[in-house]
């Protein structure tokens, strides 16, 4: 039994394949154009795709060449191949501006760079991408219905950019490289002044900029005690019930005695990045 399913199965196929060579062959672009259409209802993207290939060719300055070029789009996005999708989305809205799919090309060619945005620990190149399509997708088309969204997503992809730079800045942090993780920290709370992360990210300037001055050569150590202090009262102004509010305190007190500005605290000995 097993022997005979396996060989109508086989049967089966060598019959389908030989069907679809005899279309690949076949000079009628009708039954050509109406059996691409066929295997793209049945998600065959990857047959559609290489009769829409042709066709778009084939058809190209007739009526039908728009349709098939829209078909022939949506089978590389189908497929996975995000990059060439983006670039045929696009092509297609530089070849029909004034189509009727010109709102869906504009929104999939963002949606490209979207589905290409990786894990907010590797490059951020497509996620910018991304950010960039879609609010050109809401500026040209503000009354879409896509635009919500098209804003949902550039959401999610600058909260990726968030936690990419909070994480970097971090890492100085936690490398020890104290100097460098005081100025992504700044950088940090610039881009991103309403983050979640913000009370660590002030209260990891606080202890950077604390750690890097006590381990100072005599010379320098004022000055960086001095924005310990600043970092500190940036800290306090955003989140005067700070949960690291304590743990600040003794970095700014310890800086303050180094500063001769108050004699009877004791020197906070720096403890390594955790």
């Amino acid at each position: 039994m097993k022997y005979i399913v396996c060989l109508l199965y086989s049967i089966l196929l060598i019959s389908s394949c030989s069907k679809y060579q005899r279309l690949v062959k076949s000079t009628d672009m009708d039954a050509k154009y109406k059996a691409a259409v066929a295997y793209y209802e049945k998600k065959d993207y990857y047959h559609a795709l290489q009769l829409f290939e042709e066709l778009i060719t084939i058809f190209r300055g007739t009526s039908r060449a728009e349709q098939s070029y829209y078909y022939y789009a949506f089978c590389t996005y189908n497929v996975d191949d995000y990059a060439m999708a983006a670039y045929q989305f696009n092509n297609f809205i530089s070849s029909y501006p004034n189509s009727k799919y010109a709102e869906e090309m504009q929104f999939m060619y963002a949606y490209c760079f979207y589905k290409d945005s990786p894990g907010s620990s590797l490059d951020q190149t497509n996620t910018l991408d991304a950010i960039e399509k879609f609010q050109l997708f809401t500026n040209k088309f503000p009354k879409s219905d896509r635009v919500p969204e098209a804003n949902k997503l550039i959401d999610e992809l600058r909260l990726k950019l968030e936690v990419k730079a909070f994480d970097n800045a971090r890492l100085y942090y936690r490398t020890e490289n104290y100097k460098a993780a005081i100025y992504a920290f700044e950088n940090f709370l610039k881009d991103f002044p309403g983050s979640e992360y913000k009370e660590e990210a002030l209260f990891l300037s606080v202890k950077s900029a604390y750690i890097y001055a006590a381990n100072s050569v005599e010379s320098k150590k004022e000055e960086r005690f001095k924005t310990t202090i600043d970092q500190y009262y940036k800290l306090i102004d955003s989140f005067p019930q700070s949960r690291y509010l304590r743990e600040a305190e003794k970095f700014y007190d310890s800086s303050r005695k180094a500063l001769g500005m108050d004699k009877t605290t004791s020197i906070v000995k720096p403890e390594p990045a955790k």
